[in-house]
């Protein structure tokens, strides 16, 4: 009780933070962010629950509620749409008003679209799609969560490990995907006409991690980030490089977490099964949870050889997962559409690798961020040392709720097109091309910038020549033999390696 009383009463804000600092770090500073990732990710796990919410609800969603099949693939999509684009600002909310702070809003916040949800699931048939759409919009700022508690722990963590605990709070955000699907197989094996059960579970979760948050969380008082840094942003070519990179990850994981219990509820109907949404709850939780957990590993995998040539990898990985959904596509569509237990098998092993790969994808893509902006800041002849520092862990944090909101929006991408797919053909064969087609695109992209010729160390960048306006140097495209995967194997050691006094504001 005691120990309560004081975490209460303490200070809740942060001054002088350096993380880069090694003597303060092994003598204290290493359990103050410890304390703030665990509950960080805590508070990014159940927002990420309740934005996946209507993934597990669809399956509740029998006739009684008037919801059609290309319905749910709107409301499924109308979340994610949402929680993308609250990324953006949520980018911004940690500087404004501290990290502890904005957890407890989030917490706080998302108790409406839960509470609203248990209401549309106890009364099937007393409102219409509409009010379906209304609360997966609302749901969807569980989806914002994940850039607010990204910049937030990116202040917290030295360069050196960067990759490991953004990798961690992404992953263990993550997992609230198939957490929640997994508590709804619960709910539909013990309690089939009780969704409302789901929800209730969630509203005690919320609580429990408002109350964590405020209690053992803390505010830093150097977290910067503004809405010109996201504008200076988008004049790098390397901005959208990265965005498209994640639409292909992060797109594909959240995408895939919406629509792959529909996608699986489809096809065990197709198939005759007696329960299909039973059957499909059995399974739709695995991918989601291998894709999380494989998430701090694709980024400390990145930390040793290079977070271009993992995603480069990845890609090239995914693409063949995408071929084996394409193979088991065709092979249903050439059997009058109707899905036998070869395909289903096929659809499975397809959907699960691909869960894998873009967790391991989503880790190394962010590895490749901090030394484009540490980069770019060195090469500022106007800034001073600590201004160097300021400028890219501002361009850092805006990095991070731009390529998360381009991110999010592939996985909306991803649900209309199977929405299409199925609506046009009767099948997501047409689907399952689209994908493939991505996949092979962003592999090349990865290869030429990040592989073949990746941004490199020095003065040098991919970007295209922007003209000085008195806060942004001009660059220029050049070419060199140190890059960036360069620095990610040597780390320290080399003399144009990222410097580790810049790093306390980089993402990784």
């Amino acid at each position: 009780m005691s120990s309560l009383l004081t975490n209460l009463r303490r200070d809740r804000t942060i001054t002088d933070w350096d993380p880069e600092d090694r003597e303060a770090w092994d003598n204290g500073n290493a359990d103050i962010a410890k304390r703030n990732l665990v509950w960080s990710v805590i508070c990014e796990h159940v927002g990420f629950s309740i934005w996946s919410l209507f993934s597990v609800m669809a399956l509740f969603m029998g006739p009684e509620y008037g919801i059609s099949l290309d319905q749910k693939f709107v409301i499924a999509a109308t979340a994610t749409f949402v929680g993308s684009c609250l990324r953006i600002p949520y980018t911004q909310a940690t500087a404004r008003f501290g990290g502890r702070n904005w957890a407890i809003f989030s917490a706080i916040v998302l108790v409406i679209p839960t509470g609203l949800t248990l209401m549309l699931m106890m009364n099937p048939g007393d409102f219409g799609y509409g009010w379906f759409l209304a609360v997966a919009a609302i749901t969807g700022f569980g989806g914002g969560n994940f850039a607010s508690s990204m910049t937030n722990i990116n202040a917290f963590y030295p360069q050196r490990l960067k990759g490991w605990a953004l990798g961690l709070n992404a992953g263990g955000g993550n997992i609230g995907v198939p957490a929640v699907q997994l508590i709804g197989l619960l709910v539909i094996w013990l309690a089939s006409d009780n969704p409302e059960i789901v929800c209730a579970f969630y509203l005690v979760l919320l609580a429990i991690a408002g109350v964590g948050a405020a209690m053992y969380m803390d505010n830093l008082d150097h977290q910067t980030s503004s809405a010109k840094a996201m504008i200076d942003c988008l004049r790098y070519r390397d901005t959208w490089i990265i965005g498209i990179l994640y639409v292909g990850t992060f797109g594909s994981f959240i995408g895939f977490g919406f629509a792959f219990s529909q996608v699986l509820n489809i096809s065990f109907t197709s198939s005759g099964a007696a329960k299909p949404a039973l059957a499909a709850a059995q399974i739709a939780w695995i991918g989601p949870l291998l894709g999380s957990l494989a998430r701090p590993y694709g980024g400390k995998l990145a930390d040793k050889i290079g977070g271009g040539k993992v995603t480069m990898y990845t890609f090239v990985g995914m693409t063949a997962a995408a071929a084996i959904l394409v193979a088991a596509g065709t092979m249903s569509d050439n059997n009058g559409k109707v899905i036998e237990t070869g395909h289903l098998v096929g659809l499975i092993v397809g959907f699960i690798l691909l869960f894998l790969l873009s967790g391991i994808a989503n880790g190394s893509v962010y590895k490749i961020i901090p030394t484009i902006w540490e980069e770019k800041a060195q090469a500022r002849t106007d800034l001073s040392a600590m201004a160097k520092v300021t400028w890219s862990r501002s361009m850092s944090g805006a990095l991070i709720g731009l390529a998360g909101a381009l991110g999010g929006l592939g996985g909306v991408g991803i649900n209309l097109v199977l929405r299409a797919s199925y609506k046009s053909n009767q099948s997501a064969t047409v689907a399952f091309w689209i994908f493939m087609a991505f996949y092979v695109v962003a592999a090349v992209i990865t290869w030429v910038f990040y592989v073949r010729r990746q941004t490199v160390l020095s003065t040098e960048t991919t970007d295209i020549v922007v003209e000085p306006t008195g806060t942004e140097p001009a660059v220029a495209e050049k070419s060199s033999a140190t890059t960036i995967d360069d620095a990610a194997a040597t780390n320290d050691a080399e003399p144009h390696t990222v410097p580790t006094t810049a790093g306390n504001g980089t993402l990784a």
